[in-house]
């Protein structure tokens, strides 16, 4: 068998956020795998889109929710395996803060099994990935110098 090749992905996701009402400021998490997974939602960059239209356009069609970038969190990378090609693939992906302007939790598309809102604080302790969690951190340290109330700032 010979060794496996490289690949490199780009992809750009981001955090929607909304205050509420009745308490903390919340964030929208996408599950997959069964329910089993929450996650942020992101997708890869077309050809001929930038990070910012894929991760506006990913998370209108993961979670249902339309909104407006506020400013870019980070990056994170990763490496996995895709054992159909035998491929190593270098994954980057491009996290956008997000305001939330329209739409419902609901109107998820086919690729995820729910999508809701947590208090950001719950959304950091939910989310299944490291990464997640590293751009969920940041995103609430954005929040808070952008006089938002995070829960526990």
């Amino acid at each position: 068998m010979k060794p496996a090749s490289l690949k490199l992905q780009f992809s750009a996701g981001g955090v929607i956020y909304r205050p509420s009402k009745e308490g903390p400021l919340k964030v929208a998490l996408i599950a997959t795998k069964g329910g089993s997974v929450w996650s942020l939602p992101k997708g890869v960059v077309d050809k001929g889109e930038d990070p910012e239209s894929t991760a506006l356009r990913e998370v209108q069609e993961e979670t249902g929710l339309k909104g407006s970038i506020v400013g870019k969190i980070g990056d994170i990378s990763y490496w996995y395996f895709i054992k159909e090609e035998n491929v190593r693939c270098k994954k980057t992906v491009s996290y956008f803060l997000m305001e939330y302007e329209s739409g419902s939790t609901e109107a998820h598309d086919y690729e995820v099994d729910a999508a809701g809102w947590f208090p950001i604080e719950e959304a950091i302790g939910t989310a299944a990935y490291k990464g997640d969690k590293e751009i969920l951190t940041k995103a609430k340290e954005m929040l808070h110098g952008l006089g938002g109330k995070p829960a526990g700032a």
